[in-house]
C-alpha cells in the first residue's frame, strides 16, 4: 500500500486492480515498522514514503503492546495531542460531533483532547503546534482527517497478562459496534460533505462536524444519566388533500422514567427516498410528557407516496424513527393484529413469543399484490422498538405500525378508534382483515362482511358466523387465496406505488437479544430436513435466530472472547 513519490521504483511492484481510497488499519504495528526503518535509514523521511490511497485510519487500544501511533511519525509535535478517542455507538450512535478534519488553522487537531484530558493540556498541545505552518503538515499528512483513533478498553483488562492482550484485541475489532459505526461513517461520506441551510438540510444532524448543542436545561443532563433512550415516533398515515401531523415522545429509563422536557428535536423527512437525502422541516422543543407534534405547513405538504421520518434529539443525537404515508382516496388496506394472527403466544412484559409457521408468506401475499400493510396492536408505544424488532427478525413484509396512547383500559377500543378514523379521516377501504377472536368485534363494529375477516384458531359456534376461521393454518390459507379468486390484485393506482420489502435498517434486531431473550420460544428445528419440508418455517427464521438454537457446546468456542462494548 505504499508508494515512493521521490523515486518510482524500478521492480514492479504488486497493485491492488482498483483503487483504494480509504484504508483502515487495525492494530497494526506499522509505527514500529516505520520508526525502525527510519532508525536504520535516516534519509528516509515521512514525506517520500505515502499510501495509495486518500486517507488512513489507524484503530489500536492504548493497552495493546504491539500497537504504536503513526501521526508522531509524521509530525513530532503530534505526541503532544492525544489520538482520537472513537464515540462509543451505544450513547453516540450517530457519532459525537466532533469534526475529524485537520483544518485550515494547525491548532484545530489539538483541541480534539480526548475526555481525561484537562484543558491546560489541550491549551498546551494548541500552542506546541502553533509556530507549524498548516501547508507542512498536509503536505506530509496520509489524508484530510486524524489518524490515529483510539478505542475504549475496559479498565479490568489490566489485571490481564500482556502476552495475552494482542490476541483479545484483534479478535475485538471484528465485533466491536464503535469500529462498525465508525467506519459507514466515514464511507457514507457525511463527514466530508458541506451542507447548507439554504437547502433545508439540517447541518446539526448530517454533518457531525458541527458541535453537538448543550442541554437547554442543566437539570437535563443530571436526569438523564446511566439510562437508556426509548424514543419513538408514531407512524402516520395522511389523506392526500389532509393535513399531516408528526408526532413522536422522547423518553429515557425502562417504563418511560425519565421524560426529554423543554429541548431541541430536529424534524426531517426523506423526501426523495431514492436519493437519501434527509430534508430538515424544522425544530421543535418538547412538552413536559416528552412530546412533540409538528404539522407539516401547507406549502411544504409533501404528496403521495411513503417517506421515512427521523426525530434526533439536539443534545445527545439520539432519535426515532417512523414513516408517513401520503394515501389517495380510496387505498386498498389489509389489516393484521400482531398479537392476535402472528403471536401464538402473548407477553405483556415483551418477550418473544412464538411465530405461528408460515406467518409472512402470505403476508407477502397480500403486499404483492399491491395492498398496503396496517399492522396494529393493543401494546402500549413504548414497546415499539421491541415489537418493530420482532416484525424484522422474521422477515414480515414492510408495512405500517400502530400501537396504543401508553397504558389503556380497553385496547379493543383503541384499536376500533382508530380504524375508524383511517377509514373517515384517509379514507382507505379495508379489503380484509386478520386477528384472534378478540378482534372479531373491532373488524365488525367497521362494517367489514364476515368473508373478509379471517380468524386464527380453531371454530367456535359463537362466532362461526361471524367470520371465517383458518384452522388448517396459513399455508392453507395462502393455497386457497392462490387457487381461488378471493385474492385480486389492487385495483390499479399508478399514482401509489408502495415499498416492497422487509423492515429495515430503522429496526433494531438486537432490542430483543440485549434483554436477555436469547431462548426462542418457538419449535426448535431439527438439524436434518424431514421429508416433507416447511419452507415457510424455514424462512420466517433468519440465520441469526438459528444460532441461538444450537447447543451450547457448539457456540462456546465461536462466540470468542467478550465483547467491549458491553461495559458502559
Amino acid at each position: 500500500m505504499l508508494k515512493d513519490e521521490a523515486e518510482p521504483p524500478a521492480v514492479s511492484l504488486g497493485r491492488l486492480d482498483f483503487d483504494v481510497s480509504d484504508f483502515f488499519l487495525f492494530g497494526s504495528p506499522l509505527g514500529l515498522v516505520l520508526a525502525m526503518r527510519r532508525t536504520v535509514l535516516p534519509a528516509l523521511d515521512g514525506l517520500q514514503v505515502r499510501p495509495a490511497c486518500s486517507q488512513v485510519y489507524s484503530f489500536f487500544h492504548c493497552a495493546d503492546p504491539s500497537a504504536s501511533r503513526l501521526e508522531p511519525l509524521l509530525e513530532p509535535k503530534f505526541h503532544l495531542v492525544p489520538p482520537v478517542s472513537v464515540p462509543r455507538y451505544q450513547r453516540f450512535p450517530l457519532g459525537d460531533g466532533q469534526s475529524l478534519l485537520l483544518g485550515p488553522e494547525v491548532p484545530a487537531p489539538g483541541r480534539r483532547m480526548s475526555q481525561g484530558s484537562s484543558h491546560s493540556g489541550s491549551s498546551e498541545s494548541s500552542d506546541s503546534l502553533a509556530p507549524v505552518g498548516a501547508s507542512c503538515i498536509t503536505a506530509k499528512w496520509w489524508g484530510a482527517k486524524r489518524i490515529d483513533y483510539a478505542l475504549y478498553c475496559p479498565e479490568v483488562l489490566t489485571a490481564f497478562p500482556t502476552v495475552a492482550l494482542p490476541h483479545l484485541f484483534h479478535a475485538s475489532y471484528w465485533e466491536s459496534t464503535d469500529v462498525v459505526a465508525f467506519i459507514l461513517r466515514q464511507v457514507m461520506r457525511y463527514e466530508s460533505v458541506t451542507i447548507k441551510e439554504s437547502d433545508g438540510l439540517d447541518p446539526a444532524t448530517l454533518s457531525p462536524t458541527n458541535p453537538r448543542e448543550k442541554w437547554l436545561r442543566k437539570r437535563t443532563q443530571v436526569k438523564l444519566r446511566n439510562v437508556t433512550a426509548n424514543h419513538r415516533a408514531n407512524d402516520v398515515i395522511a389523506a392526500e388533500d389532509g393535513p399531516q401531523v408528526l408526532v413522536g415522545r422522547f423518553m429515557y429509563g425502562p417504563l418511560d422514567m425519565v421524560a426529554l422536557t423543554g429541548e431541541k428535536v430536529d424534524i426531517l423527512v426523506m423526501a426523495e427516498p431514492s436519493s437519501g437525502r434527509w430534508v430538515h422541516l424544522d425544530t421543535e422543543i418538547t412538552n413536559s410528557s416528552g412530546r412533540i407534534t409538528y404539522s407539516v405547513p401547507r406549502p411544504r405538504r409533501l404528496g403521495v407516496g411513503v417517506y421515512p421520518v427521523k426525530m434526533v434529539v439536539r443534545g445527545d443525537q439520539t432519535c426515532a424513527t417512523s414513516y408517513l404515508t401520503v394515501l389517495p382516496r380510496g387505498m386498498e388496506c389489509v389489516v393484521f393484529s400482531i398479537d392476535g394472527s402472528f403471536a401464538a403466544s402473548v407477553s405483556i412484559m415483551g418477550s418473544d413469543p412464538k411465530v405461528r409457521p408460515g406467518q409472512w408468506t402470505f403476508v407477502r401475499h397480500w403486499q404483492d399484490l399491491g395492498y398496503m400493510i396496517l399492522y396494529i396492536t393493543g401494546r402500549p408505544d413504548m414497546q415499539k422498538q421491541r415489537v418493530v424488532s420482532w416484525l424484522s427478525q422474521h422477515n414480515f413484509p414492510q408495512g405500517m405500525i400502530f400501537f396504543s396512547d401508553g397504558l389503556v383500559h380497553d385496547p379493543l377500543r383503541q384499536k376500533a378508534i382508530f380504524l375508524r378514523n383511517l377509514v373517515q379521516e384517509c379514507f382507505i377501504k379495508i379489503s380484509a382483515a386478520y386477528g384472534s377472536t378478540k378482534d372479531i368485534s373491532v373488524y365488525s363494529v367497521l362494517g367489514l362482511p364476515p368473508s373478509q375477516i379471517f380468524i386464527v384458531g380453531r371454530p367456535t359456534k359463537k362466532y362461526q358466523t361471524q367470520c371465517q376461521f383458518l384452522s388448517e393454518g396459513y399455508a392453507a390459507h395462502l393455497a386457497a387465496l392462490e387457487t381461488s379468486h378471493r385474492a385480486r390484485p389492487k385495483k390499479n393506482n399508478s399514482r401509489m406505488v408502495l415499498r416492497k420489502g422487509s423492515f429495515g435498517l430503522h429496526a433494531q434486531p438486537d432490542f430483543l437479544r440485549k434483554r436477555n431473550h436469547l431462548r426462542r420460544t418457538m419449535s426448535v428445528q431439527q438439524p436434518d430436513p424431514p421429508a416433507n419440508p416447511k419452507p415457510e418455517r424455514a424462512q420466517s427464521q433468519p440465520e441469526s435466530d438459528k444460532d441461538h438454537e444450537r447447543p451450547l457446546s457448539a457456540l462456546s468456542w465461536a462466540r470468542g472472547p467478550p465483547k467491549f462494548e458491553s461495559v458502559p
